[in-house]
């Protein structure tokens, strides 16, 4: 799996192994309808990419950000009724997005300030507040690792932070990426702030580790991420 998902082909085996079983385990199934891509893109610096498996009549399957153009992905997304909703997080990591919305006719979702008229995108959210995507999704802006940077936020609980936010297993808690914020790190300071609005059990970044926690403790952590971040 690690041999398929690495976005520069740079990891091998010194032994025939069948590269079947890899790519066959993806989608890979994080919780409940929710699934990790894999193929990950060189051009989103090795970004994660989820898919949200949905029915119909609740929207049909939402991609969050995109994964690379692979045949045996596309085949297996195909067999699991496609995408509806393509959700951009932000520029870094829309890798093969318009590969995937001529092939599913889907509905690419980006903030403006990210350069979405400029990439094609259908549904371009120009608001600075949350917007109501269906019954079960919301888009939240949060500029700050970049201007037009959004967060997902799915049945109150699964929140696709992009480059926004994630787990360290090294400080064991909720960080954002100060060394690699584009924009502004007060407006991500503030942007943050936002997300205490809101419910969510799952955090699942572009980029570091994904987090599962009650909500209770989703909100200590993201209160602690909150000071550390006031303070450097």
């Amino acid at each position: 799996m690690a041999l398929v998902a690495c976005p520069t082909a740079s990891i091998g085996t010194t032994k025939h192994h069948n590269a079947r079983i890899g790519i066959d385990a993806f989608p890979e199934l994080i919780s409940e309808n929710v699934y990790f891509c894999g193929f990950t893109a060189e051009s989103s610096f090795g970004a994660w990419s989820y898919l949200i498996v949905r029915p119909d009549d609740e929207g049909g399957n939402v991609l969050i950000d995109s994964p690379r153009w692979a045949t045996q992905l596309v085949k297996k997304i195909e067999a699991m009724s496609g995408v509806r909703k393509l959700f951009l997080t932000h520029k870094d990591d829309v890798a093969d997005h318009s590969r995937f919305a001529e092939k599913f006719n889907c509905e690419r979702i980006m903030h403006l300030n990210d350069g979405a008229e400029r990439s094609g995108v259908e549904n371009v959210i120009r608001s600075d507040h949350p917007v109501q995507l269906d019954q079960d999704l919301i888009a939240i802006p949060v500029p700050g690792h970049t201007r037009g940077h959004m967060v997902l936020l799915y049945r109150n609980k699964f929140l696709f932070t992009g480059d926004h936010l994630a787990w360290s297993p090294n400080r064991n808690s909720l960080i954002a990426f100060r060394s690699a914020c584009w924009y502004s790190w007060s407006e991500q300071t503030k942007s943050m702030q936002k997300l205490r609005d809101y419910e969510f059990e799952w955090v699942l970044p572009g980029h570091g580790r994904i987090h599962h926690d009650s909500v209770t403790s989703m909100q200590a952590e993201l209160e602690r991420c909150i000071e550390w971040m006031k303070r450097v």
